[in-house]
């Protein structure tokens, strides 16, 4: 009966921070592998593939699944360049255009969500060494949940939770759309061939869109966001690529870092040229601020990625979910249209091996 009574407190919990009361939000999307994401946290990032011309990405994160309201979440996105090539020569400047979906859901009630969102972004090399990425998206939300999955303080009889007596609330699927739009910027500094630093930084949720299951004026509340990647190219066959994201949403703040490391098993880093396609192995560590870390590992096996990752809790949440806090996987594909990868090479300024 207790285990029956907490799982019902959660999903209650839920359905409140989604609409009913107006300074509540529910998680937004978010990935340990912010940086496999990255139209999630900055439309700037679209296109943003100096070396391919096309990204076809997916993502999966499954959170808290040893307590009763386990997150589902899922993004799938596609990002590719307009121009800045022609006759099998490259431009430094060109356009991206991107479409992702993401999908999340929780609790005993299905609480969901369903975005879709569509970007756009400029790329300009200021110069030999810098570049700067101005992004644009806006895209439509749906929110539901189904009020007949969850039980209420005024269905207890005494004894049990009895679904057939009347809750007071809704019932059956309620839903909530509204429509958001977002800006970003990244700017990028590659000194040498063996250095890129880029800085990000951007702002979900522009036009404050009302949403709420009661009719009300919740607002949701503006997401900024910023991030920190850079790569350093320490031997042929070995990159550090550390990395830090921070976001905040009304009283809400996250704060991850740790790095990434990869190691050529064999071929060449850039599939395409030289002698052969490249396998690679990553590892990396991160810690999320004040709530869990972060192990990770995959491979790159010439222009597929696929990389999972397990979050361990240390928060007060530890001893609820026997520290496990989430388990992610993202899969990657980018390839290019068809024009030679070493002019690719020789034309742009940016470093070749990220």
């Amino acid at each position: 009966m207790r285990r029956t009574f907490r799982k019902c407190l959660w999903g209650l919990l839920l359905v409140l921070c989604t609409g009913s009361f107006r300074d509540a939000i529910g998680q937004a999307i978010h990935y340990s592998q912010y940086y496999n994401a990255p139209m999630v946290i900055n439309p700037a990032n679209t296109g943003l593939m100096p070396e391919y011309d096309y990204r076809l990405g997916l993502n999966y994160r499954n959170q808290w699944a040893a307590i009763p309201v386990p997150y589902n979440t899922f993004s799938g996105y596609a990002d590719y360049k307009i121009g800045g090539h022609n006759d099998n020569k490259v431009s430094n400047n060109w356009l991206g255009m991107g479409f992702l979906y993401n999908f999340d859901q929780a609790g005993d009630g299905n609480l969901g969500l369903s975005q879709i969102q569509a970007s756009l972004a400029y790329h300009l090399q200021m110069s030999e060494f810098t570049m700067l990425s101005l992004g644009f998206s806006g895209g439509y939300v749906s929110r539901s949940v189904n009020y007949d999955q969850l039980t209420f303080n005024n269905q207890w009889d005494g004894f049990t939770f009895n679904s057939q007596m009347s809750s007071g609330e809704k019932f059956g699927i309620i839903r909530s759309q509204y429509y958001t739009g977002a800006a970003g910027i990244n700017f990028a500094w590659f000194p040498n061939e063996a250095v890129y630093i880029k800085m990000g930084g951007g702002v979900a949720n522009l036009n404050q869109p009302v949403e709420s299951f009661y009719g009300g004026k919740n607002q949701v509340q503006i997401r900024p966001a910023a991030n920190l990647d850079m790569f350093f190219q320490v031997s042929p066959n070995f990159v550090v690529n550390p990395s830090a994201f921070f976001c905040t949403q009304s009283t809400a703040m996250e704060i991850v870092a740790g790095t990434l490391t990869r190691t050529t098993l064999g071929g060449t880093y850039l599939s395409g040229y030289g002698d052969g396609v490249s396998t690679q192995l990553i590892l990396g560590a991160f810690y999320r601020v004040g709530d869990a870390a972060v192990g990770v590992v995959g491979f790159q096996y010439g222009n597929v990625q696929f990389m999972a990752n397990y979050d361990l809790t240390l928060s007060s949440l530890a001893p609820y979910n026997s520290s496990y806090g989430a388990l992610e996987f993202s899969l990657i594909y980018q390839g290019r249209y068809g024009r030679n990868s070493n002019s690719i090479k020789k034309t742009l300024g940016c470093p070749r091996f990220f």
